[in-house]
């Protein structure tokens, strides 16, 4: 087990509400919005214990299985307990929780569940778990898919606008320096994609703050999984659907093939 813990400030809170323009909350009073605490209590590895990829080897949760395989996000699960609060110390405990190996139309495939709970005031307000999976190395240079027509964004939907900057700057929000996300030679070249990968969680929060933005809040609990890579020139458009008892979410490409899907239940 890991533990990271830090009093928590307001400024990734604000550097997140003007990076992605989004409302900024009180974060004093009503605490971090659903999947905020992604920009605290981070990990933060020596340059020494980093790979050619740009990704932690040494020192860290979870450790790849071996050299050279490739990590990508692939969805989770969250609950919100309580609010957690800015202003406030807290502690951010991490183990692995489970590592099961598969068998790919591409080769091997390791996934590995992370579980994290973030405590403040002496009890846990946010109980999360992670899927990671690892992959063999590209063989040969993928080949960009035949894209369709452009679907336009509907009224409800939420368009992000994808560029290397944003992509740049959310990793240095979350500490992230795996080179898929922007540097896209390394990208191309190395792990045979066909542009800048965008972050899973950056798509999960998107879905989050769909749902923020038709008022829900509070206690909250969030599944989501990532069903598609997506690249920096595919755009990043998110909806939000509210049902009786749970809203669901959805991101998509600017052509219309969906890559994130999310439930938000109360």
């Amino acid at each position: 087990m890991k533990e990271v813990a830090e009093v928590l400030q307001p400024g990734p809170a604000e550097a997140l509400s003007s990076l992605l323009d989004v409302e900024m909350p009180d974060v004093d009073r009503d605490g971090l919005p659903l999947l905020w605490h992604w920009f605290y209590l981070l990990d933060r590895p020596a340059q020494a214990d980093l790979g050619p990829d740009g990704h932690p080897i040494r020192a860290t949760i979870p450790a790849p299985p071996e050299p050279g395989r490739r990590r990508m996000w692939a969805g989770g699960r969250v609950r919100t307990l309580a609010p957690l609060r800015c202003g406030l110390p807290a502690v951010r405990r991490t183990e692995v929780l489970s590592v099961q190996e598969k068998q790919g139309r591409t080769g091997r495939l390791t996934f590995v569940t992370t579980g994290h709970k973030i405590i403040q005031d002496g009890r846990v307000v946010v109980d999360e778990e992670q899927d990671i999976v690892y992959r063999d190395a590209a063989s040969e240079q993928a080949k960009a898919a035949t894209e369709e027509p452009e679907v336009p964004v509907a009224d409800g939907e939420w368009a992000i606008d994808i560029s290397p900057t944003l992509l740049f700057r959310f990793s240095a929000l979350t500490y992230n320096a795996h080179r898929i996300h922007y540097d896209r030679d390394y990208a191309r070249d190395v792990e045979s994609y066909p542009g800048l990968l965008t972050h899973g969680p950056l798509q999960a929060l998107a879905m989050a703050e769909a749902a923020r933005r038709q008022g829900i809040g509070g206690e909250l609990a969030f599944d989501y999984r990532l069903v598609s890579p997506l690249f920096d020139h595919q755009g990043l458009i998110v909806r939000a659907e509210a049902g009786a008892d749970e809203t669901a979410t959805a991101v998509r490409d600017r052509h219309g093939r969906r890559t994130a899907t999310g439930t938000v239940r109360r």
